[in-house]
């Protein structure tokens, strides 16, 4: 064999390998077709279903951008590769919205690009840290420093290297304009007046930089197409937690589960007002709008599709609009249906005692679900974002997560909904390791390690000798009480040494827990939404 011919083998042989490692990554993700039913639709909300299709890949680029200032580049280098290891490292970029990995901390899967996501990802200059923003932050004036931890700004460098903002209507003019475009044909071709004015709004948001009237319009919105669109989650910016990312989930109102659950939204000022926290931390009065809205996805794009797939969300996230207004939840119930029988049902096999397996519910999973995003608007909500900065992601998912199930512990107390303790609990117990899976540095995992080690410490979550794991019912309740006083007075009272203190404690796999974690390695992670054939943007 000459040179040449060894050197071709070689290549051709560590291509396959990485094209092998990159289908094993990706095999995580079990593929799961959507149902979805558009035969009802009109046949004008049919023509601004499809324009909302491109809306979504649309955003799907945009957030590209955000990600990493080096994704275009990379992006339209990777669609020019045909090769087999080309198409898997294209359909892994566009799966994790870049090179790097959700799953496995952030790290590059591709040569040539920084070794994990940069924390600030494209939102402030490469070269900036943490120490020097809030240095700079001091300078400005309220006005100013308020505008500094907008959602809607980024920071960039000028001509002589100071840190200055840029509003995200110009900083992403081009995309915007095109978006705001095709929202207002979608606008057009409905007959619903909501609808319409939710995409005419959020429209003029792209362009204005304020997105309040949008935000509301969202709110007021009831519709057969139920659309969320714009820049909402923080999660993306790591470095302070500031900047919101582009997302879309473009869906199918479902009615009749959605008119089952409206029961919920009665009861969340009772519910706040029996918090277990000061009652100084409560809010007298919450926001009057506070629907909850049961939709089929169509399709998720941006901040909304990529590694683990949301299941619920709980929006907006302006501390103005949820004090004044309210905050909407919307339960995507077929990717839950997904999730509970493809990943769920197999971790529970494994994890819990079996004597404990019975008691595996659909209607738990779902049910706290619905709790965890209602429990976002629930407790303290000024200023805390701002005041945990990085530690505001894990903090808030932990108490959404160990609220809800006060908010359903409490309502069975008092009798208004049917006594399941051992189902609700233990089904949280198996879901908490599908949470666990996402991986340590993701704000859910963390939140969920919070909570497991918490549970754990108060006997309510006990492991038996063959490694699988039972719930304590009699611990749970004040066990549950006494995370959810911790968090939220932590929460009330801007403390970031103690959210510090708390993350770093407690958001860590002990050996019992990671043992169990290593026996579930050969399941899925989670699944693949697939959007239906005609749906796909």
């Amino acid at each position: 064999m000459n040179a040449a011919t060894l050197v071709t083998t070689i290549s051709f042989s560590l291509a396959a390998a990485e094209a092998a490692d990159l289908a094993k990554m990706q095999a995580r993700f079990v593929p799961v077709p959507l149902k979805v039913d558009t035969a009802t639709l009109s046949a004008g909300d049919r023509k601004a279903l499809a324009l909302l299709r491109d809306a979504a890949r649309q955003v799907d680029e945009l957030y590209l951008k955000q990600v990493w200032f080096g994704n275009g580049e990379l992006w339209a280098k990777l669609r020019k590769d045909r090769s087999k290891l080309g198409r898997a490292r294209l359909d892994a970029f566009v799966f994790n919205k870049g090179p790097w990995s959700d799953l496995d901390e952030h790290e590059a899967f591709l040569p040539d690009v920084p070794k994990r996501k940069p924390m600030g990802a494209s939102f402030y200059p490469e070269d900036m840290t943490k120490e020097e923003f809030e240095a700079w932050e001091k300078t400005l004036s309220p006005a100013d420093r308020e505008k500094a931890q907008s959602f809607f700004t980024v920071v960039r460098r000028g001509p002589d290297h100071k840190l200055k903002l840029v509003p995200y209507a110009l900083e992403y003019e081009a995309e915007l304009g095109k978006l705001a475009k095709t929202l207002r044909a979608a606008a057009d071709a409905t007959s619903n007046a909501t609808l319409a004015n939710f995409l005419r709004a959020r429209a003029d948001a792209f362009l204005s930089n304020d997105y309040y009237a949008s935000d509301v319009a969202w709110m007021e919105m009831d519709a057969p197409i139920d659309v969320t669109i714009g820049p909402y989650e923080t999660y993306t910016d790591e470095l302070l937690g500031y900047k919101a990312a582009f997302e879309a989930y473009i869906c199918l109102k479902d009615e009749a589960e959605t008119k089952k659950l409206k029961f919920f939204a009665g009861h969340l000022q009772e519910i706040e007002n029996h918090l277990p926290i000061d009652e100084r931390y409560r809010n007298p009065k919450l926001g009057a709008l506070a629907p909850i809205t049961v939709v089929n996805q169509v399709v998720a794009a941006g901040d909304g599709a990529h590694g683990v797939a949301t299941a619920a969300f709980n929006l907006p996230n302006d501390d103005k609009v949820v004090t004044e207004k309210g905050a909407k939840r919307v339960m995507l119930k077929n990717v839950q249906e997904a999730k509970f029988d493809h990943i769920l049902k197999p971790i529970a096999s494994r994890v819990l005692a079996g004597a404990d397996r019975s008691n595996l519910s659909f209607d738990s999973f779902f049910t706290h679900i619905l709790a965890h995003e209602l429990s976002h608007g629930l407790g303290p909500q000024k200023n805390v974002r701002q005041s945990l900065k990085n530690y505001y992601g894990t903090i808030e998912e932990a108490k959404a997560d160990i609220t809800g199930l006060f908010l359903l512990q409490y309502l069975m107390d008092q009798g208004k909904l049917p006594r399941a303790e051992a189902k609700m609990y233990t089904t949280f117990l198996a879901s908490s390791f599908r949470t666990l899976r996402f991986g340590i540095r993701e704000s859910h995992a963390r939140g969920m390690a919070i909570q497991f080690n918490w549970l754990a410490d108060q006997g309510a979550f006990t492991v038996r000798g063959d490694g699988t794991f039972s719930v304590d019912v009699a611990k749970m309740k004040s066990a549950v009480a006494g995370l959810a006083r911790e968090i939220m007075t932590i929460q009330a009272e801007g403390n970031y040494e103690a959210a510090r203190k708390l993350v770093e404690e407690r958001a860590v796999i002990r050996p019992e827990l990671q043992r169990a974690l290593d026996g579930l390695k050969d399941l899925p992670v989670d699944v693949n939404p697939v959007p239906p054939a005609s749906s796909k943007p």
